[in-house]
């Protein structure tokens, strides 16, 4: 198996970029540079100067849900130092930027899927749409996981997934080879359509809701779900997901409800 992942476009950051960028709760794909930016403004404050109070958070519609496990419970797959930024930070800042685009809108009163559906694809309300639907996904990738996963699916679960891909084996192949060669970040999901399972990929904050199909299972490949721990091997990072964290359960208590 190959340990290279395909590279994403657009600017690499070092560790440090992206250590800055999570501290401020940016999303470090879509702001190249910010990190050196706020490394360049910490250091250029006069020596003695007060700190000053961090920006209270926004209020709104929508929070931040607790991890369904401790922030350590995934090592050494996925580290606390990782889950910490991940779900602390770059969640917290969808969160955080869907309450503000929302405020003094109708879309303030709408369940995210609503909101997903009523933005996609609207120009002018890409915004909207990018952090509601990221809030969404990760919302579910934190629940496609737990400790101690992986191993086999139930045997309804199984049932469908032989019937889709001939074994199951046949359909952690598809997940790592969709999650490692979606180009630049996005997802892979594990879905239902119709009578049958699929295995697609995902670009940025799309998923299979905007095609009318139910996900079962989400893989996060956006550079920040791994990079503090794996650095560009994205394949190390999905196959010791798809074999130690994945929560076969989660995907049986999706399917068909």
């Amino acid at each position: 198996m190959s340990t290279s992942s395909p590279a994403d476009p657009g600017t690499r950051f070092s560790r440090r970029d992206l250590l800055l960028a999570a501290a401020g709760g940016i999303g470090v794909l879509g702001a190249a540079g910010t990190g050196r930016a706020a490394e360049q403004a910490a250091t250029a404050a006069p020596a003695g100067a007060p700190a000053s109070a961090p920006p209270a958070a926004p209020t709104g519609p929508f929070t931040l849900p607790a991890l369904p496990y401790a922030d350590n419970a995934l090592d050494p797959v996925i580290s606390s130092t990782t889950l910490g930024f991940h779900h602390g930070k770059h969640h917290q800042a969808y969160v955080d930027n869907l309450n503000k685009a929302v405020m003094g809108t109708p879309f303030a009163a709408m369940p995210l899927e609503k909101i997903i559906a009523a933005t996609y694809g609207v120009a002018d309300k890409s915004g909207v749409y990018n952090n509601a639907a990221q809030h969404w996904n990760h919302s579910f990738y934190w629940r496609s996981l737990k400790a101690r996963g992986g191993g086999e699916p139930g045997n309804a679960l199984r049932l469908k997934i032989e019937a889709s891909f001939g074994s199951v084996d046949a359909c952690r192949k598809e997940l790592l080879t969709a999650a490692t060669t979606q180009f630049g970040s996005g997802w892979a999901w594990l879905a239902q359509d119709g009578a049958k399972l699929v295995v697609v990929k995902t670009g940025n904050a799309d998923s299979p809701l905007n095609k009318g199909q139910k996900p079962l299972l989400a893989i996060d490949v956006w550079e920040h779900a791994y990079y503090l721990d794996y650095q560009n091997r994205r394949a190390d990072y999905v196959g010791a997901l798809i074999a130690r964290l994945l929560d076969w359960n989660f995907a049986a208590e999706n399917l068909g409800s």
